[in-house]
């Protein structure tokens, strides 16, 4: 028989359950809630009171991110690892992050929409993040550090070719959804616990008075709206966030080609009473329900609705005890870890009782004889490895941790420094585009100045052009400049008695330059004259 100590920790409560494995059949053997003020003091609480002093301990990961990359479902393993590590090194460089130090997994389900490619889960964490959550409990044999996000899946129940999404309210709100008994998509969502239990907190100065509240909280569907009353006061806190969480996973339902056949809700806030009622309200072929273990049954003595206040802890503590996917991991085996077990002695400093589970058992006693003799030797040798392993371990650990938290700070230096450049090269653009237009402003002004004047002399240099080539039989009444038009363009109104003569004066205007792009109108004789009317362009 194994046993496995769930804990599902945030920032200000943690969920713990006790949970053993007896063949297939597993049993919850403590399990609670408790909200803390310093931590070390409530984890040696609960340690002690579910005798969880030599057992493993499986936690939570914490402030995890999930991506998702698509590849050929013809890779073999060694180039399907290196395309995704190089999908997520693609992804730090995009979201200027530091690759070294995240810790990474990665799990694969089948494509819906493309059967030639696969879907790979990526989850990542920060390493300072794990050693931290390491160090709070250094005291104690933590085996497993895992997301909730793909671990939560452990207590459903699934049926072969069925779709759920599981809706875990924690601190922040986790969806899930589960393709045909594998994890297919993980959704994090801003909303959850910390927002409703922060609001109430501040008016009644307790997260324990808060979460109490929550627990005796009732949602009343649309039937039944008449009966909220007073009572219900703390509904105003508690339903525009599940309001905000329900349309979200609504939404996300409506643009999936998946048909889902159930949405189950967990977490911290599925003790508010109702809460399924009041999610079927947005689902019409969806059944919603509250996730209860799957393992658990009814029991006269205890509620099964405190079992499901813990789900996170069971889910946590379930894949302690191997199941959930195995190399979601994020606890790097320790030596201890790695020794074979007929290293693992049970030495007992009393009389022998019964017979030891361990390899070996002796009594320090009495005369030790060989086998004893040899036993000790080999245990203080190993214990002597064992702590000089562990020291320089921490030794380089710590000074691996210092270097990357030096790394982080040059980092966000450099993105600082990079960002006061890229600010000043956005300024001397804007400076540079605006002088450039004052050039340009400039210039127009200019050409402007000397078009002006080269009119002023062409004006006058026209007329004695005029005067000196028109025939004597022709005459101009009217010279005009449409200036409205074009200040170059100039139009003659002329007359003559003789067709010829007109003709002569059109072809000396353009003959000699006078004029570009010299056209006339048709003669027109009015009385003994005939008039035409030239147009054209100074040169």
């Amino acid at each position: 028989m194994s046993s496995c100590l769930g804990l599902y920790i945030e920032n200000n409560v943690i969920k713990y359950a006790k949970v053993t494995k007896d063949r297939e059949i597993l049993k919850i053997e403590a399990f609670g809630v408790k909200f803390y003020d310093k931590i070390g003091e409530a984890l040696e609480q609960i340690v002690s009171e579910t005798f969880s002093y030599n057992i493993p301990i499986s936690i939570n990961l914490s402030e995890e991110i999930y991506n998702y990359f698509y590849m050929f479902s013809l890779l073999n393993k060694n180039d399907l690892k290196k395309a995704i590590d190089t999908e997520f090194e693609s992804y730090c460089y995009d979201k200027k992050l530091n690759r070294n130090a995240f810790e990474t997994r990665f799990a694969i389900s089948n494509e819906q929409d493309d059967k030639d490619k696969i879907k790979v889960i990526h989850v990542s964490s920060n390493k300072s993040s794990i050693s931290k959550s390491l160090q709070t409990l250094n005291e104690y044999k933590v085996s497993t550090i895992t997301p909730i996000g793909t671990s939560i899946a452990n207590i459903a129940s699934i049926k072969p070719k069925e779709n759920i999404i599981i809706v875990n309210i924690e601190e922040k709100t986790t969806v899930t959804t589960i393709i045909n008994q594998k994890i297919y998509n993980v959704m994090k969502l801003e909303e959850g616990s910390e927002e409703i239990l922060d609001k109430i907190a501040s008016k009644e100065n307790s997260y324990s008075k808060a979460y109490e509240i929550c627990k005796n909280s009732t949602i009343y569907t649309m039937e039944g709206k008449e009966l909220q009353d007073e009572e219900n006061e703390y509904l105003d806190y508690i339903m525009p966030t599940l309001y905000k969480i329900v349309t979200r996973i609504q939404e996300y339902v409506a643009n999936s080609t998946i048909k889902f056949e159930k949405i189950y809700i967990t977490g911290l806030m599925s003790v508010v009473n109702n809460i399924d009622l009041y999610f079927q309200e947005f689902f019409q072929t969806e059944k919603c329900e509250i996730l209860k273990p799957y393992f658990v049954t009814e029991n006269i003595k205890i509620n099964i609705k405190d079992y499901i206040e813990v789900n996170s802890a069971i889910a946590v503590a379930m894949q302690g005890l191997g199941y959930g996917i195995k190399n979601m991991n994020f606890k790097k085996p320790s030596f201890s870890d790695q020794l074979p077990d007929w290293l693992k002695l049970d030495i007992s400093l009393g009389k022998k009782e019964g017979k030891s589970k361990s390899n070996f058992s002796f009594s320090m006693k009495g005369k030790l004889d060989a086998t004893e003799r040899w036993l000790m030797r080999a245990a203080a040798g190993v214990l002597m490895l064992t702590l000089l392993y562990s020291g320089f371990a921490v030794y380089l650990d710590n000074r691996i941790n210092d270097k990357i938290q030096e790394t982080e700070e040059v980092s966000l230096y450099t993105d600082a420094q990079i960002a006061l450049a890229d600010n000043d090269i956005n300024n001397v653009k804007q400076k540079a585009n605006k002088y450039k237009e004052m050039e340009n402003n400039l210039r127009d002004i200019n050409n402007k100045m000397e078009d002006d004047l080269s009119l002023k002399g062409s004006i006058p240099n026209l007329l004695m052009q005029i005067a000196s080539t028109i025939p004597q039989e022709v005459q101009i009444t009217e010279i005009e400049n449409t200036a409205d038009n074009d200040e170059r363009h100039i139009v003659i109104y002329a007359q003559s008695r003789y067709y010829d003569e007109l003709g002569y004066f059109k072809a000396k205007l353009k003959e000699d330059g006078i004029l570009n792009n010299v056209v006339s109108t048709q003669g027109e004789k009015q009385d003994d004259f005939v008039k035409i009317v030239i147009e054209g362009d100074l040169p």
